[in-house]
């Protein structure tokens, strides 16, 4: 058997079902223009994926492969691979946005394809309804995950002996309309510049999970407060798959049986898998909502002073600020901001998510457009038009001090803290370069849910 092993949200050796076949083996992965055309040179995902892509190759050397590197689309990779070699199938890990599946199915139609399950706890199709159909309220869902949920889920895979298939890895191979021309292994190559990454994105999984042990007991009440730094920082090794979900259950089991509630955060995982199941079964949620017919309103000053943290809404300017200068944001602040772009500002949601999809380090479609359905009321939940939030209280409660939002906003360092919650004081302090807020947010609120009404 001679398989191209296609790695694509799954760049790890361990615990790895590519690597679980016996048999001569291709390792490859392409950069997709369909995917890299639409980023700016100084994307840092690319930084991040091309770094993890160098530590992969030297794992797989360990184990006597190595790995293949193409730059085009993947129908013109593939049919040149199938030009020039012969090749039984190819395996890959799951991907379930629309563009994957569209991207699947047509590779599926030159050769033999596999697909591995390997990205969330679940296939999307393993935890449904009786009926057969998707659940849409995430706590019944999660109630049926817990009882479907198996050891095989966290399962390891073992490693298999395989024979490295005779090619050129010395190269980055681009491929265009079958056409190759040899380039250097670089991201100049591809039209992208290395950038500096922070230190979250440097620091393994392992030590990144190791860390959170001694965090963990007290996860259900520091997760939401900014400045505690109290979450796994796993979002982006899960997205570009350098550490298993499995190893992640495993070590859960670990802690579960020294007696620690593990329970807030494999919750966190299961609305991942929710939020990724929801996509899978229903892909015009990319860009369409799902009930309601909210638009939001279309105005370009207010989108540009969201963009720029310019809003006069300290909590929100600072994740912006976090977002642009870091690519992460504190989970707690993503929907503080999301609520108050389509809340407040009454922008599309589609606006917001577009910005968070060109920014954030680990961007994940599903997690991304369904937590922006679920902000902008346009989602699953059955009556969420309702629910706002209110930037300055939500201050309070999780960042009282303002030690977050200075560390971002150096403009009001020197403000006094108790201004930075307070909505009239904001209004009637002058911050040298700082806004006043730009939109009130109790008239803003009940404007937005006026907006909603008349549009039921």
């Amino acid at each position: 058997m001679r398989r191209i092993l296609w790695f694509r949200r799954d760049l790890r050796v361990v615990d790895n079902p590519l690597l679980s076949f016996e048999g001569d083996a291709l390792p490859i992965f392409i950069f997709d223009p369909c995917i890299l055309d639409s980023l700016p040179s100084n994307d840092r995902r690319v930084t991040f994926i091309f770094n993890t892509l160098t530590q992969l190759r030297i794992a797989l050397k360990a184990r006597g492969l190595n790995l293949a590197l193409f730059y085009g689309k993947p129908t013109d990779v593939f049919k040149w691979l199938l030009k020039t070699g012969s090749y039984t199938e190819v395996c890959a890990s799951g991907d379930y946005d629309k563009y994957a599946q569209e991207r699947d199915l047509e590779i599926s139609h030159l050769i033999e394809f596999h697909t591995l399950h390997d990205t969330y706890i679940f296939r999307p199709d393993e935890v449904l309804k009786n009926d057969g159909t998707p659940y849409l309220v995430f706590t019944p869902f999660y109630n049926r995950s817990k009882l479907h949920f198996r050891p095989e889920h966290m399962a390891e895979y073992s490693l298999a002996v395989q024979r490295l298939i005779h090619f050129d890895y010395d190269t980055l191979h681009h491929v265009s309309d079958e056409e190759h021309t040899p380039l250097d292994i670089a991201l100049e190559s591809i039209n992208f510049i290395p950038q500096t990454l922070s230190c979250l994105y440097l620091t393994s999984p392992q030590e990144k999970l190791a860390q959170f042990t001694t965090k963990l007991t007290l996860y259900p009440k520091n997760r939401d407060v900014m400045a505690l730094h109290a979450t796994s920082g796993l979002s982006s090794d899960l997205r570009f798959g350098t550490i298993s979900i499995r190893e992640i259950l495993r070590w859960i089991t670990q802690q579960k049986s020294l007696g620690i509630d593990t329970e807030p955060f494999f919750r966190q995982l299961i609305f991942r898998d929710f939020y990724a199941m929801l996509l899978y079964h229903y892909p015009h949620l990319s860009s369409q909502n799902f009930r309601y017919p909210f638009k939001g309103i279309e105005n370009e000053s207010y989108f540009e002073a969201f963009c720029a943290a310019r809003t006069g809404v300290p909590i929100v300017d600072a994740g912006v600020r976090e977002l642009l200068e870091t690519g992460n944001m504190h989970n707690r602040v993503r929907m503080i901001c999301a609520s108050f772009f389509t809340k407040n500002l009454l922008l599309p949601w589609q606006w917001g998510e577009q910005f968070f999809a060109a920014h954030l380090m680990d961007y994940d479609a599903a997690s991304n457009i369904l937590s922006w359905q679920w902000s902008a009321g346009t989602g699953v939940d059955p009556q969420p038009y309702f629910r706002i939030f209110n930037p300055y209280t939500q201050t309070e409660r999780f960042d009282k001090e303002g030690i977050y939002i200075k560390k971002y906003l150096s403009a009001i360092r020197d403000v006094p803290s108790k201004i930075l919650r307070d909505e009239q004081g904001l209004k009637e302090y002058s911050i040298n370069n700082y806004p006043h807020p730009i939109v009130d947010h109790k008239i803003s609120s009940k404007k937005a849910l006026d907006y909603f009404k008349s549009t039921l």
